[in-house]
């Protein structure tokens, strides 16, 4: 799956599928859908938890594009996904894994 390749960048950071624990940012299963600050025991930026988002696709297209710019304050350093195909990938191969970190049928 492509999306797997484009998420390589964000594995230094983040985990997902069966056993994902949070590390330098949360863990990501489940995050289609979910609201923004949810995954639990993860310290987030007040930014964060403060911007009433829900990570549909819409949101987190923009938010891999340009994570300061639309949460500025989040904790987030990376620089973001400049290459929208890249970000559709990551965002289709994030959506496969439900909140337990299955993948969905």
């Amino acid at each position: 799956m492509k999306g797997k390749a484009g998420f390589a960048r964000c594995a230094a950071c983040h985990r997902v599928g069966e056993g994902a624990k949070n590390v330098v940012g949360p863990q990501l299963n489940g995050i289609v859908g979910r609201p923004a600050a949810s995954a639990p025991d993860y310290v987030y930026s007040q930014a964060l938890k403060t911007s009433g988002k829900i990570w549909d696709e819409a949101s987190l297209r923009l938010f891999l594009a340009h994570p300061s710019a639309v949460v500025p304050g989040t904790k987030m350093t990376f620089a973001g996904i400049r290459d929208d195909a890249t970000v559709d990938d990551v965002i289709a191969y994030l959506a496969t894994f439900d909140a337990g970190g299955k993948a969905k049928p």
